[in-house]
């Protein structure tokens, strides 16, 4: 039971400079103990909202003595109850957040109860930004096509989201071709500061997308976390976290020219994480050569070849120095006559109207279009792996002469079949050298020796001759980077555009589920990743495609995984989907397939499980440690558990009940030393050896069971 904040002593006032006061705060300082001096700032973010929250019952005041001493208690990793100020959606993890809470109000409504009760306790954004695709690039209608499209395919998602901003209170949706949802919660989202009814407190902030830590740079903490996390946050429930540890990185001096702010942070990343993606073609295939017809010309293309190339994502296209810097970059490259290969499928999805308008202050966006980076929408786009069909062309000549082709984007995350199926060698680049390997046409380039093309008098153009330097791009920055931008492209954005404003739906607090919708779907239930459950292209022969078909969707309609996280049908059909996942069953081949063991047939992992499940038998997954890491998705957990009702099992969890049982029993070393090795575990014969083993068989029952 609740009971009255025991901190209550420490509220002060913030008084106005000219009388009356702004409201109260809880005070750290008056709490007098020496320990939160020695506090990091982002810890401090978690006491203050612990104190406030205070009530013995969801926080205890053990838990603020947790926090307090953090110099001791996090290396134990003690867990934490924490109450974020606010939830971040995007339309892609929002939609079945979304589906989860109309469930509710059905059952609350069969219950007798009232349904209207059931509405977010906290502020919840969500930002429809997920579902553009680069259907159309290189020319100047490209947003409105691409819009088009967009809405055609997603207009019942698009419809279900709107009809939920209309019945829950405390839900703020904004529509489609806004921006993406990081940089609009940088620009107009972020409180920074709340002032709820007098009490003043900082802003915090979880959301259904690894990037969320973006809104740090503002110092508003911020959480990427998965859905069933969010919603529990949304429906006043504090989230248990392990008290973190903070990790400090120094930084002196300043950039060269040359260097940008997004070279600086991938390499702390990677001082940081120790890890790197890359491609290895064998020496005697390195020379190889690919010739095809592009539009009735002759082309070539080789290994390390560009085909896409991308200004993308949230954390670049909101930093004004880099943006611009590209287009300076295009500038250069345009005046001396430069040209990008025309198969090369180049885009520029900014994340927030602002970034139009101060380049088309500046005049440079042309020089961007000349290029054939014109904008072709206000959303994630590449990022997130709606970078649209390859010329066919192209595509031919790449899988016809396994050609590894590259991909050079602004965005965030380079999984493997993750930006395109069709590019292996996927490469994050700050938005200028995404204009310059455009350029280069290669990734296989040594920009300080080799010249990235010719210029239109005959002279051999070097990296140097087009780069900006750091004054350059300061001076254009400060002339077309206005305030004003900012102010008038957020007072309408809630506004919506005529397409979504045209939307029609419908006003009842309850939500008519359609039984025959490959979008939303009345789940069977009522309340990381890319590997488990893809968010990108649904591939044409996979089971989701299958059900798609059987109930008249064509193949152009199919959309992509994460535009129908709301029809459980499509994404348990969808886990284990990724193009790229390997499956030691299969001796290491590449794709979404693994073995039927009893008949030796070779299935989709979906209808494998579906198999194993109407034979009445159970199953087992193994994965080594990173098993769900990534992105934060809540389709990772829920696709197994529908594939497998739940008889989920993964490397750890077998190795660490061995390693128990080992301590209490006497286990034969042989067993033991093989379900300790990875590499031997997940080979098809120590599997089957496995299989038949007695401490297996103990161990296979639910996880959490008895």
């Amino acid at each position: 039971m609740a009971t009255k904040n025991s901190y209550e002593s420490i509220l002060t006032t913030l008084s106005k400079p000219g009388g009356g006061e702004f409201g109260k705060y809880f005070s750290l300082p008056a709490l007098n103990d020496p320990r939160i001096d020695r506090l990091p700032y982002s810890i401090r973010i978690l006491l203050e909202s612990a104190i406030r929250n205070c009530d013995g019952f969801q926080v205890m005041e053990k838990d603020v003595e947790k926090i307090l001493d953090w110099e001791n208690t996090a290396p134990k990793q003690v867990e934490i109850p924490f109450k974020p100020a606010r939830v971040l959606l995007q339309d892609f993890t929002g939609v079945p957040a979304v589906v989860d809470l109309a469930c509710m109000r059905d059952a609350m409504n069969k219950l007798g109860g009232d349904s209207n009760k059931i509405n977010p306790l906290v502020p919840v954004d969500l930002v429809i930004d997920h579902s553009v695709q680069v259907d159309v690039a290189g020319s100047a209608n490209a947003v409105q096509a691409n819009m088009e499209l967009e809405f055609q395919r997603n207009k019942e998602r698009f419809g279900f989201l709107k009809w939920g901003s209309n019945a829950f209170n405390n839900m703020l949706v904004v529509p489609p071709g806004s921006g993406i949802v990081h940089q609009v919660n940088l620009e107009y989202l972020g409180r920074v500061v709340f002032n709820n009814g007098g009490m003043l407190y900082p802003d915090s902030v979880v959301g259904t997308d690894s990037h969320t830590t973006m809104i740090d740079g503002l110092g508003v903490a911020g959480w990427g976390v998965g859905g069933i996390e969010a919603e529990a946050v949304m429906l006043g429930q504090p989230m248990s976290m392990v008290l973190p540890g903070v990790v400090g990185f120094k930084l002196s001096g300043k950039l060269k020219n040359g260097v940008t702010a997004t070279d600086l942070v991938l390499t702390v990343t990677q001082m940081l994480r120790k890890h790197g993606v890359g491609f290895a073609v064998p020496k005697e295939s390195q020379n190889k050569v690919a010739d095809f017809t592009f539009h009735g010309k002759q082309a070539q293309m080789k290994h390390g070849d560009v085909v896409i190339a991308a200004i993308t994502s949230c954390t670049n296209t909101s930093n004004p120095s880099v943006m611009l810097g590209a287009a300076l970059v295009a500038k250069k490259a345009c005046d001396l006559g430069l040209e990008v290969k025309p198969w090369i499928k180049t885009s520029l999805a900014p994340g927030s109207g602002v970034v139009k308008k101060y380049l088309d202050k500046s005049g440079l966006q042309t020089y961007l279009d000349q290029l054939g980076f014109h904008i072709v929408g206000y959303g994630c786009t590449t990022c997130i792996g709606n970078s649209g069909d390859l010329d066919e062309s192209v595509s031919a000549a790449i899988t016809e002469n396994d050609i590894v082709a590259a991909a050079v984007l602004s965005g965030n995350r380079n999984f493997e079949g993750r930006v395109h199926p069709l590019t292996r060698a996927n490469y994050l680049a700050s938005p200028p050298l995404v204009v310059a390997y455009a350029l280069a046409g290669t990734v296989n380039i040594d920009f300080e020796k080799e010249p990235i093309g010719t210029s239109k008098d005959g002279k051999k153009i070097y990296f140097r001759d087009i780069w900006p330097t750091n004054e350059e791009i300061a001076d254009v920055v400060q002339s077309s980077v206005l305030p004003d931008m900012f102010r008038s492209t957020y007072e309408s954005i809630t506004k919506g555009n005529p397409m979504w404003n045209e939307l029609s739906v419908p006003s009842a607090m309850l939500y008519s589920w359609d039984p025959n919708s490959t979008y939303i779907h009345e789940p069977p239930y009522c309340i990381t990743t890319d590997h488990i459950s893809p968010a990108g292209s649904i591939h044409k022969d996979s089971p989701a495609a299958k059900f798609l078909m059987e109930r008249g969707v064509d193949r152009k309609d199919f959309n992509s995984y994460g535009s129908r996280r709301g029809n459980d049908e499509i994404m348990a059909r969808g886990t284990f989907a990724n193009i790229r996942i390997v499956n030691k069953l299969l001796k290491g081949e590449v794709g979404p397939k693994t073995i039927h063991i009893p008949s030796g047939e070779k299935l989709s992992v979906f209808d494998a499980a579906m198999k194993y499940k109407n034979g009445g038998h159970d199953t087992i997954i193994l994965a080594g440690a990173e098993y769900g890491s990534g992105s934060s998705r809540d389709w990772a957990a829920k696709g197994p558990m529908l594939q497998v009702e739940e008889q989920l099992y993964m490397m750890r969890d077998v190795v660490e009940a061995l390693r128990n049982l080992e301590r209490q029993n006497d286990i034969p070393q042989d067993e033991l030393q093989a379900a300790q090795q990875p590499e031997r575990i997940c080979s098809a014969i120590e599997l089957r050896q496995l299989h038949r083993s007695p401490y297996l068989q103990w161990y296979q029952r639910p996880i959490g069971g008895p």
